[in-house]
């Protein structure tokens, strides 16, 4: 089911995980919320950069949860496909410090380049 990615801020986490192509939040009640892009020919969608420490966002209240879409391609970034570019930067704060996360998703013009955001269940206490 997809989600809001705003309806994270005044979760607490206790867990973040990044990887190439998904990035998973845990909440301290079990919730788990994932980040990913669904994978099609003629395109890539893919965490391109995370600016902060995501340590930060444990164990404290998220106070800042957006979510910013640009359609430029910076000057001098280079790309496999060249025709289509969407970057997604999801900006997350508590008291401890700020994470911004930078998706790149490039593709020939007629596939998706956006990130889903889904809750995608809930996870037993271990």
């Amino acid at each position: 089911m997809y989600e809001n990615f705003e309806n994270l801020k005044g979760k607490v986490l206790r867990e973040v995980a990044v990887e190439d192509y998904e990035i998973r939040f845990v909440t301290v009640d079990g919730e788990v919320y994932r980040m990913f892009h669904h994978q099609d020919c003629c395109e890539s969608v893919y965490v391109e950069s995370v600016v902060g420490d995501v340590e930060d966002l444990i164990g404290e209240p998220i106070l800042v949860a957006e979510e910013v879409t640009s359609y430029e391609n910076p000057e001098g970034f280079e790309s496999e496909y060249q025709e289509s570019f969407t970057w997604t930067f999801y900006k997350l704060a508590t008291r401890k410090g700020y994470v911004d996360i930078r998706w790149y998703g490039e593709s020939n013009g007629y596939y998706s380049e956006g990130v889903s955001f889904e809750k995608d269940g809930e996870e037993d206490y271990v």
